[in-house]
């Protein structure tokens, strides 16, 4: 394979990503609102010449080469956050600006330059004839991930019956080869009070102060050690042999959970009344040893929770917004953890085209360099659509993308040129780097797994 003319080619096109990508950006896309940048992204896909471009029922773009019967597929979310205080942006975060060095605007990084980097690399892929006979190759602009990672794949594994050999993962990687990430999980607590007149308040039960009482255990479980004197044991301690005799080294490869309070709700009769109900969103983020049973009872088992008894109800957040297609594809809010085996030939097909076209340390360019002094091979801090590829269904995933995840939902969002280039020319090596000879049945080092509650969709 000839690593120097795919480099070529990459740089070649980078005029041509580069308008692709300030269109998407230019399109707002939240959650659900999608339809513009999925029909741009189809439109560029059948200037391109690939075999076939389609839109599924739930709006995703799958855009197919190659006549194989086994898949490589490329996916990245094409949804972004939205905007938040506009005070907070220099320029217009959907006009945006370019200079020689980088693209700026909200999805650029998160990760709309992603999905240009797929259908480029592909592009290329076609140009110097790297695609294996016996394989096809999809590009998958997916939706609903900022609402409900995950839900998509859900819905082309299940639905659309597409299981492919691996997923390629274009989310924001800063240069690096991701095999693995933490899960997550959107839990509710429910608190009940009686009201009654503000002036005389020890009438009532006032369900807010009930809610105090928990929100500062679930402020301990995120913040405190895991010492015998700690009555409120830190989610820390799944780092210790101790508390996750199995999976505690999985564990420090991911990182420690974590959680915290993201939104809070109240009914009350008036300004003058006590509370008679509260109820909270906790983001819960999973590592290696927790289970969305485990993560839901620990809830419970809080001693708030037990002082209030039947006051209190835990329970999981139930994903149910319809698509920008109008279909609606419910699911429960459990998003699982994965890790895949550094070993794993589909890893190893991403690091053999890494070290061909650019050696075994981590690229960018020199602005990006200061969170790329890491080791090539690593993991991500957020979650993505992995949580169902590998996370549910066990079908092999890694990740390597453009951009940083330091710039995702955050303002004056930007994505580096070079990083475009970088990924195009790597993605357009993959298929001839993979060797499916090496592919073994154990490629997960650890994964959480489906649920079966009746709204997993699996």
């Amino acid at each position: 394979m000839d690593f120097e003319a795919i480099k070529r080619a990459a740089q070649n096109y980078l005029p041509q990503m580069t308008r692709f990508l300030r269109d998407l950006i230019a399109i707002p896309s939240e959650s659900c609102e999608e339809e513009g940048v999925i029909r741009r992204t189809i439109a560029e896909m059948e200037a391109l010449g690939f075999d076939k471009a389609e839109i599924d029922p739930e709006g995703n773009a799958l855009g197919w080469m190659g006549e194989g019967s086994r898949i490589i597929a490329f996916d990245g979310h094409i949804d972004t956050v939205g905007i938040g205080n506009i005070a907070n942006w220099e320029h217009d975060p959907y006009k945006g600006y370019e200079t020689d060095d980088i693209i700026y605007g909200r999805g650029g990084s998160d990760q709309e330059g992603g999905v240009v980097s797929a259908v480029y690399g592909a592009k290329i892929m076609k140009d110097l004839n790297l695609i294996p006979a016996d394989t096809k190759i999809l590009v998958v602009a997916s939706v609903q991930e900022e609402d409900c990672d995950g839900l998509c794949w859900q819905y082309i594994h299940k639905e659309d019956g597409i299981t492919p050999e691996f997923v390629v993962s274009t989310e924001p990687t800063d240069g690096g080869i991701y095999r693995g990430h933490r899960g997550r999980m959107e839990i509710r607590v429910d608190v009940k009070g009686v009201s009654c007149h503000g002036s005389a308040p020890e009438r009532g039960d006032n369900a807010i102060y009930k809610m105090a009482d928990i929100l500062e255990e679930v402020r301990a479980l995120n913040e405190n050690t895991a010492t015998e004197q700690d009555e409120i044991k830190g989610l820390v301690k799944m780092l210790d042999p101790k508390y996750n005799p199995e999976h505690w080294e999985d564990a420090r490869f991911l990182g420690r959970g974590t959680i915290t309070c993201s939104q809070i709700f109240y009914t009350s009769p008036s300004r003058c009344a006590v509370a008679d109900s509260c109820a909270v969103s906790l983001d819960r983020r999973m590592t290696a040893g927790e289970t969305w049973d485990s993560c839901l009872d620990e809830i419970r088992n809080l001693p708030a929770c037990k002082k209030y008894g039947d006051d209190v109800k835990v329970s999981m957040y139930l994903y149910d917004r319809p698509a920008w297609t109008g279909l609606k594809y419910e699911t429960e809010c459990y998003f699982p953890t994965w890790i895949n085996k550094e070993s794993a030939a589909h890893v190893q097909a991403l690091v053999d085209a890494h070290k061909g076209l650019f050696g075994d340390k981590r690229i960018g360019h020199p602005s990006a360099m200061d969170k790329r002094d890491r080791p090539l091979i690593d993991k991500w801090t957020f979650s993505t659509n992995g949580v169902s590829i590998q996370g549910r269904y066990g079908i092999p995933c890694v990740g390597f993308g453009p951009g940083a995840e330091s710039q995702a939902h955050a303002p004056n969002e930007i994505t580096w040129k070079q990083d475009l280039v970088t990924c195009a020319a790597l993605y357009a090596a993959v298929p001839m780097c993979y060797k499916p000879e090496n592919r073994t049945d154990d490629v997960t080092e650890y994964r959480a797994g489906k649920t079966d509650t009746k709204f997993a969709n699996d």
